[in-house]
């Protein structure tokens, strides 16, 4: 990506970009074939399942959630999660008893008989579906964590047996991998999945998504950046801010320019290291909490998942 500066800096001036270009840009589909298999184990083992829980980045609520899920596995409960609250600002509610109170007033089929429950666990990569496990066990059997976990999409990537979370009411989750749609809705939908490690960066672009953050971040009025970096002023020009974040950091790279008299080394700021650091530092919390989807919410105050009963997450 060439970044091309625009002369839009500090607060005092505070034109903050009203919209994010997007043409010229695109999210490479990105759908593997751990995630199709994985489809088709999570049908293939639905008769063994009493509830489907999806777990959903509470950062975008309303964006990037698979619509597979829905049209493959819809014949069961279904209570949505959204989880990491503390990167949004979402109240909390507790998981087992709803969980307990939706099987209870759904026919069972089969398993009407059965006086355990078996709950399948979905979501697209990297919502946290795998740390929910371990969370509620944690909480609910003081025991350790069944399941692996990472900071990347990916880490999941088979339907697992099945794993004890709660002694009463007798609770087994079945953890799945992460599926994307083969084809996301929308570029900028693209780029709130990919801030929130949904998508692989790679496909998207660090730079890009760092300025889609910045322009996100000076919109919605969260300046927490300012002060992490120590950069005195907002910005809404995303050259100068990695520019400052990478002179901040020490992230500067020796770069080989051609002269009439030869080669000269010259000290550049490093752009893409500068922007892994903005995503990191976003990812982990450390600019505060954010809503990604909050225009979103605002212009649909009663949008919501329909045929689903929602739930922001304490296990």
């Amino acid at each position: 990506m060439r970044l091309i500066p625009r002369a839009l800096c500090g607060a005092a001036r505070a034109a903050w970009r009203e919209s994010f270009p997007l043409g010229g840009h695109a999210v490479a589909r990105w759908f593997p074939g751990h995630m199709a298999k994985g489809l088709k184990k999570m049908q293939s083992s639905l008769k063994l399942v009493d509830c489907i829980i999806e777990v959903h980045d509470a950062r975008i609520p309303l964006s990037g959630r698979n619509p597979l899920f829905q049209e493959t596995l819809g014949l069961k409960p279904h209570l949505l999660v959204l989880n990491k609250m503390d990167l949004a600002d979402l109240k909390e509610r507790q998981i087992v008893p709803m969980v307990t109170e939706l099987i209870g007033s759904s026919y069972r089929y089969h398993r009407g008989e059965s006086l355990e429950y078996c709950i399948m666990v979905i979501g697209v990569p990297n919502v946290g579906k795998s740390s929910l496990i371990n969370s509620l066990r944690r909480q609910h059997l003081r025991k350790g964590k069944a399941t692996r976990v990472g900071g990347e999409p990916g880490i999941t990537r088979a339907v697992m047996s099945r794993i004890q979370v709660c002694e009463r009411p007798l609770m087994f989750l079945l953890d799945t991998p992460g599926v994307l749609a083969p084809r996301i809705e929308s570029v900028e939908t693209g780029l709130k999945l990919a801030l929130c490690g949904t998508v692989l960066d790679h496909l998207v672009g660090e730079e890009t998504l760092a300025d889609y953050l910045l322009y996100t971040l000076n919109r919605h009025e969260l300046f927490g950046y300012v002060q992490h970096y120590g950069l005195g002023e907002a910005c809404d020009d995303i050259v100068s801010v990695l520019k400052r974040v990478a002179v901040k950091l020490g992230k500067t790279q020796k770069v080989k320019v051609l002269t009439g008299t030869g080669d000269v080394n010259v000290i550049q700021p490093n752009y893409p290291a500068a922007a892994r650091d903005f995503l990191r530092t976003f990812r982990s919390g450390l600019l505060g909490p954010v809503m990604l989807d909050r225009d979103t919410l605002q212009s649909h105050p009663s949008a919501g998942a329909q045929g689903h009963r929602p739930a922001e997450t304490d296990p």
